[in-house]
């Protein structure tokens, strides 16, 4: 079996930086280097952005699921 075969069959992790990430430091260097002249606010908005979309569907989720408990406990008590 060629090295090729080898590593295309194994397990693979999907990881990395992401879009959000790349546009974080992209916007970093760029604030650092002084080509923008954005607050540090804005500069770290994809992060920001990223970290309240992820809060949000995590409470979102939650209450999905207390939601399903209560009601399953109305129809287990009729």
């Amino acid at each position: 079996m060629s090295d090729d075969r080898k590593r295309s069959t194994g397990s693979t992790a999907s990881g990395g930086i992401g879009f959000c990430g790349l546009l974080t430091i992209a916007f970093i260097v760029l604030k650092l280097t002084h080509v923008i002249n954005w607050s540090w606010f804005w500069v770290l908005s994809p992060l920001i952005f990223s970290v309240g979309l992820v809060v949000f569907i995590l409470v979102f989720l939650i209450l999905v699921l207390i939601i399903v408990g209560i009601i399953k406990g109305i129809m287990e008590s009729l």
